[in-house]
Parts: structure tokens; sequence; C-alpha cells
């Protein structure tokens, strides 16, 4: 159990659900089980796993933090999926 106070930590108290599937991720690229892509949206190396549902937490979709904010805050339709077609 965490013993501190930090926004991080009280964030992750909150959503079990959510940290374990970050964690599964985490765990999964480290063993080479699960390989990190370029940016869905510009094709940027260096990116963040984001969940569209934590039930599947190994199905992620790889965004820059740019777009992995922009998603966030404003909705899907903030930018074209690159390769939608």
């Amino acid at each position: 159990m965490l013993k501190t106070d930090t926004r991080q930590a009280n964030w992750r108290r909150a959503n079990p659900g959510k940290y374990d599937a970050h964690l599964a991720v985490q765990r999964a690229v480290n063993a080479g089980e699960l390989e990190k892509q370029t940016c869905e949206v510009c094709g940027i190396d260096t990116v963040d796993a984001h969940h569209d549902q934590y039930d599947e937490p190994l199905k992620v979709r790889w965004l820059c933090r740019r777009h992995h904010t922009r998603l966030h805050h404003y909705g899907e339709d903030m930018f074209p999926i690159r390769d939608a077609f």
C-alpha cells in the first residue's frame, strides 16, 4: 500500500485498475512482449501508451505526449489517425 500523499499516489489509490494496466504495459515492454510503436498521429518515436479500455491492458495506442494530452483534453476529433486506411 502506498504511504505517501502525493498527487500521483492519490491517483493510484483512486484508480487501481488503471494503475494495474499501466504496470502491465511497462512490464510487457521491459520483457520484450510489447513493442513501442511511433505516434499514430505524427510518427514521432517518443511515445506514451494510451488505453481506450483498461480491461484490455495490453491493447494500447501509441501517442506522443502532445497528442496523448490533446486526446484526453479535447477528444478523438482533434486529429486524424495516421494510416487509418
